[in-house]
């Protein structure tokens, strides 16, 4: 059993005997934000002179200390899901992650006219519609960026991508590894339709949809898809996968290490408590670590026990194996390999022989056709 760890609390909370210790968490922020902050005042220094013919930063590297993201490295006993989800789960953070000079895009289903109707309108909050740069619908968006390079450029152009959860699964064949190698600026999943129920009659039956009107039931009130966007983009965003290790952005470099402790707090609770993100709680959580791009991660919390439950562990050691039977296990071996090499060379000299008769047969042929061309010429020389 691995030795108990210091950042391991006996505090219950939410019927678990663990939890994150809150000066483990906030000492590990302070060190990450440091180390990022004298890493980034040497790189400065020491940066030469960019040349024009250099390619130009790649989007995934922070220029700056500000868009250096903070991770939260949780590593898990079995794998959390079975498949690969698109859709991420967002986790409500006390501190937001997007900035209010953030440029958005806000990628929609078909009719794309009735969602920008939707951000112009009036009820739709001004700030929120001011960083909202662009909207674009999905057949467009098809039509207009088939290249690679033109999907560069869309990415280079925004600082963060929005999407009807709708057309969310179809994007990764729309905008394909520039946009999903990384989960940088990866489209968020957003309600358009507000994330509203819709309003049944007195007989239990939804309303029927007009012909004339070509929007009615795909576009929400102006207010709930807003506060949806808004809810989104001041979330933690969980993408889940068939593995061990999941990373979620909780900060900034250049944040407090208090605001980076509360939204690490935050994320935990919420992985913890919620059975749809990791099975099984903190059972079956390893590890919790904290840490930068191209730093070390930092630990928070260590498992005490490597297994979920007790019938994984084995009751009785496995016997060493005796040097006899070693020996005898590998003489079997040599044993079979030469017997399969004997049955291996054995068919290939019949082949061998046929060929050989095939040869002699031909060359027997060839000498009776010249002969009888030989018979043919003389006979006709004779009637000449």
């Amino acid at each position: 059993m691995a030795p108990k760890s210091k950042a391991v609390s006996t505090i219950p909370q939410s019927g678990s005997p663990y939890r994150v210790e809150h000066s483990q968490a906030l000492r590990a922020a302070k060190a990450l934000t440091a180390h990022i902050h004298s890493s980034q005042k040497t790189k400065a220094i020491e940066a030469p002179k960019k040349s024009l013919l250099d390619d130009a930063e790649s989007d995934e590297e922070p220029s700056s200390e500000e868009q250096t993201p903070v991770w939260l490295i949780v590593t898990t006993k079995k794998h959390i899901t079975d498949k690969k989800r698109l859709k991420p789960h967002r986790i409500a953070l006390p501190h937001s992650l997007a900035s209010p000079a953030q440029r958005l895009c806000l990628i929609t289903a078909d009719p794309q006219r009735s969602y920008k109707d939707l951000v112009e309108d009036d009820a739709f909050p001004a700030e929120l519609r001011n960083r909202i740069g662009r909207v674009i619908g999905i057949s467009k968006l098809k039509a207009k960026y088939k290249t690679f390079e033109a999907r560069r450029q869309l990415y280079a152009e925004y600082d963060g991508f929005l999407a009807d959860d709708r057309i969310v699964t179809m994007l990764p064949t729309v905008l394909g590894k520039v946009f999903y190698k990384s989960t940088a600026k990866r489209p968020i999943p957003v309600h358009l339709m507000g994330n509203e129920k819709v309003q049944k009659d007195a007989e239990g039956k939804k309303p029927k949809k007009s012909k004339d009107d070509k929007s009615s039931g795909i576009v929400g009130s102006a207010d709930a898809v807003a506060k949806d966007i808004q809810k989104a983009l001041d979330s933690a965003l969980v993408y889940l996968s068939p593995a061990a290790t999941t990373s979620i952005r909780v900060g900034h470099a250049n944040w407090e290490p208090a605001n980076i402790t509360e939204n690490l707090e935050a994320v935990v609770n919420a992985l913890t408590t919620q059975e749809k993100l990791i099975p099984m709680g903190w059972k079956n959580i390893r590890s919790i670590h904290i840490k930068g791009p191209d730093t070390t991660a930092l630990p928070i919390w260590l498992a005490e026990e490597l297994w979920v439950d007790e019938a994984d562990v084995l009751e009785e050691k496995p016997k060493p194996v005796d040097k006899s039977e070693r020996l005898k296990i590998k003489e079997a071996s040599k044993k079979r390999k030469t017997e399969d090499e004997s049955k291996e060379v054995a068919p290939a000299e019949k082949p061998a022989k046929k060929a050989k008769k095939e040869k002699t047969d031909l060359s027997k042929k060839i000498a009776q056709r010249k002969e009888a061309l030989k018979k043919q010429k003389a006979a006709a020389k004779a009637e000449a």
